[in-house]
Formats: structure tokens, sequence, C-alpha cells
């Protein structure tokens, strides 16, 4: 089945276009042909007058005093002609008949009248009327026939038929485009209404604006109750992800009090457990926005700006020089917190491994913004790339952090139809590419 409603619209336009066409074509041929063919027997009828009033009868036989002016009955062959047939004796007729005599008995033919064969064993269209003379020996009957060659009546009609066929041709082009552009112009609300929807998703607009057909206000007026209700439903999903929040810090920070009094071995192992939760926790959190603020977008230059002079600090130490070329105009379609996680963890791992360099660089390629941040620290085996982003992997060989901060940019990129890609620095180190998805 077609799935285009622009083509279903532009077909079903076609086939009623060429239907009528047809109908047209049919009607106007048999008003044409009927036309044409009372002209002729208009003019059989009035050569049949002329012979019938010029017809007398002297000492029992039909002479004809006067013969039709027209001179092609004077020519054989010439395309007219006409005979009278007593009901006894020999026939007169046209000199253009030659030495052809019409018989009494003919075939009936198209258009009222009959077939017969004229000079040279032409096609002709006969004309009769029956008529009766009256004299001292009684009535005489007599049959008045008028002829023409049938050729001139088919080749009108041919003619008609050609010429009419071109314009039907003509008209049916003209009205498939008229057609196809009525679709068009019928279907371009649903592409404004697409655009805006589009507005909407982009996060550049509230709510679907009216697309001024009158059919599609319910529709507009539908999405724009959805899009309430899930405004109304994020909404709630973030106070409950803020009340989860608030109420397991307070746990999370007394737990990590008591870890105080543990045996230095234990004590280690508790942290390194209360911060696996609280890392879980936050990744749960993030999830639950995930799918559902994904119409936002955020400035590049300015958060990875903020990401940096948070984690400069850390590196002051080393004298880590940070290098960012990144074009200000530069708009990701991720939401912010998002990306600030997901460049976050990369960034913090350059920071903890860097040994003087650290270069971040974000393009456009692809249909995708890739950005890049890339140190000059020790670097991975490559056959450990593959398996490096896997939860609980670590950078290093000891035993700080969860391990969770490469597959958690993993996954939020995933949420976004992204991916990471990690491979070996030009600077020394490691190279990681976190690559997002334009929306069009």
């Amino acid at each position: 089945m077609i799935q285009s409603l622009r083509i279903r619209l532009a077909a079903g336009a076609m086939v009623a276009i060429v239907f009528i066409l047809l109908l047209v074509g049919f009607g106007l041929s048999r008003v044409f042909s009927n036309y044409v063919a009372e002209r002729y027997r208009v003019e059989c009828a009035t050569i049949i007058d002329q012979l019938a009033a010029a017809l007398e009868l002297r000492d029992g036989k039909a002479v004809l005093e006067k013969t039709p002016t027209d001179p092609r009955f004077n020519l054989p062959g010439s395309g007219r002609y006409w005979q009278i047939t007593p009901a006894t004796g020999a026939a007169l007729r046209s000199r253009s008949l030659w030495d052809v005599e019409l018989p009494a008995d003919l075939p009936r033919a198209d258009h009222g009248f009959m077939a017969a064969e004229g000079p040279d064993g032409a096609g002709l269209f006969v004309y009769r009327r029956q008529i009766a003379l009256d004299d001292e020996g009684g009535s005489h009957g007599f049959m008045l026939s008028a002829a023409f060659d049938r050729s001139e009546l088919d080749d009108a009609v041919a003619q008609f038929h050609s010429t009419m066929a071109l314009m039907l041709v003509l008209t049916a082009a003209v009205l498939v485009a008229a057609a196809i552009f009525q679709v068009g112009v019928g279907l371009s609300p649903l592409a404004r209404l697409q655009q805006r929807v589009g507005l909407v998703r982009s996060g550049q607009a509230n709510s679907v604006e009216d697309v001024g057909a009158s059919e599609l206000r319910p529709l507009v007026s539908e999405l724009n109750l959805l899009l309430t209700e899930r405004e109304t439903a994020v909404e709630r999903a973030r106070a409950r992800a803020s009340d989860l929040a608030h109420g397991l810090k307070t746990p999370l920070t007394v737990l990590l009090q008591l870890t105080d009094h543990l045996p230095p071995a234990q004590k280690k192992l508790a942290r390194q457990q209360v911060d696996l939760v609280r890392q879980r926790a936050d990744r749960q959190l993030q999830s639950a926005r995930l799918g559902v603020e994904q119409m936002a977008r955020t400035e590049l230059a300015p958060l990875v700006g903020k990401l940096v002079s948070v984690l400069k600090p850390v590196t002051q130490s080393r004298n880590v020089d940070w290098e960012i070329h990144i074009d200000e105009r530069l708009t990701a379609d991720m939401d912010a917190a998002d990306l600030a996680e997901a460049l976050g963890n990369v960034l913090d791992n350059a920071a903890r491994y860097a040994l003087g360099r650290i270069h971040i660089a974000a393009i456009v390629a692809d249909g995708a913004i890739v950005i890049t941040v890339e140190d000059d620290g020790p670097g991975i085996a490559p056959h450990e790339l593959a398996t490096l982003p896997s939860r609980g992997r670590h950078l290093g060989a000891d035993d700080e952090g969860s391990g969770l901060g490469l597959s958690i940019t993993a996954e939020i990129l995933a949420a976004y139809a992204g991916a990471m890609e990690l491979e070996g620095s030009r600077l020394g180190g490691l190279a990681v590419r976190l690559r997002v998805p334009l929306r069009t």
C-alpha cells in the first residue's frame, strides 16, 4: 500500500482526470459524429427533394425534367451520386455513378445510412426515400437515392478524433500539473506543522503554533495538550529526583563519618563502596532525566570553560597547560547537565593523568559535533582501549575512583544517539572523542 499521502492524492487526481477526460472524449466523439452525419443526411434529403420535384411521368415513363445542379453529379466517381429506381424498368442515375447501379436491397450502415459500393469499388453511404406518382395508368412507385463517399464522413470524424486527442492530452497535462500543485498547496500546512513540531523538539518553542488550516487545528490543540502534560510529568520527575537525591545525601554522609572509626583497610573499602553507591544513585537520577530533557540546547564553549575552571586547580601544581579550541557559536543538542556530566568525566580523567598538556577541540563533521579531549599522560595500551569504557575499569593502576566515569559518559551519549571513541593521542596519552548527532 502506498504510504505517501502526496502520492495517494496525486494518483487519485490523475485517475479521476483520465476517467473524466475519457468520458468527455467519448461524448464529444458521439456528438461530433452525429452532427456530421446529420449534415450529410440533410444534404442527401435536399438532393432527393430536388429529384422528387423534377420527376414526372410521360406515357407511363419516368422523366426527369431538371437534374440537380451540383457539377459533381456529372463527373464519374466525384463523390456525389443520385439514382431513381422505378418499380419496373430502367433506373435513372447520375453520370457520376458511371456504370454502377445501386441495388434495391442494401444493408444498413452507421448513422442511419445504407452501405453500397460505388465506382472504383469506393464505399458509399446511401440515403433513400420512397415516393409514388399517379397518372391515367394508375400509381407508380419510385425509390429515390442520394449517396456520397463514405470516406468523407470517416475522414472528417478521424480528423476530429486526432485533434480532440491532442487537445485532451494537453488538457490532461494541464490538469495533472494543476492537481500536483493543488496537492502541494493542500499539504503545505502539514509541512508547516512539521517545522513547528521540530522547533518544539529542538527546544526553540514550548508549544506548536497554529498552522492556518482549520482542519489541523484540532490536531495542533491535541499536540499542545500533550506537550503540557509532558512538561508536567517532567517537572514531577525532576521533583522526585531532587527528593531522592536529598534523601540519599544525609544517610551517605553519616556512613562516611562512621567509616572514620574503622581500621584503615576497612575504612578505604567502606569509602569506596559508599562512593560507588553515590555514583550509581547519581547515574540513575541522570538516566531518569534522559529522554525527557533532550529538547534542550547547550552552548558548548561556555560549558567547557566552566568545567575547565573547576579542574584547573587540580592540575596547577603540575603546571598543566589547558588548550581550548571551540567556536563560540557552537551549540550541542543536549541537556546542559547531561553534557556536563559526560564531558566532565572525560576531563576529570585527563586532568588526573596529564603530565603537562590537555587539548580540547570541537568541530562539526558528518552531521555531528565531535568533541576531542587529548592529554600527554601515560596513555593506554591499544588492546585495552575496547574494554576501557566497561563499568569498573580504571585508567590507572591504583584503586582510586569507581571506574564508572567513562561508562557513564558512554551511556549518556548513547541516550542521545551519540558515541564515544577512544584512541591514542598525538600528544602521547589518550584521545577521547565524543560524537553528538545534530538534529535537522
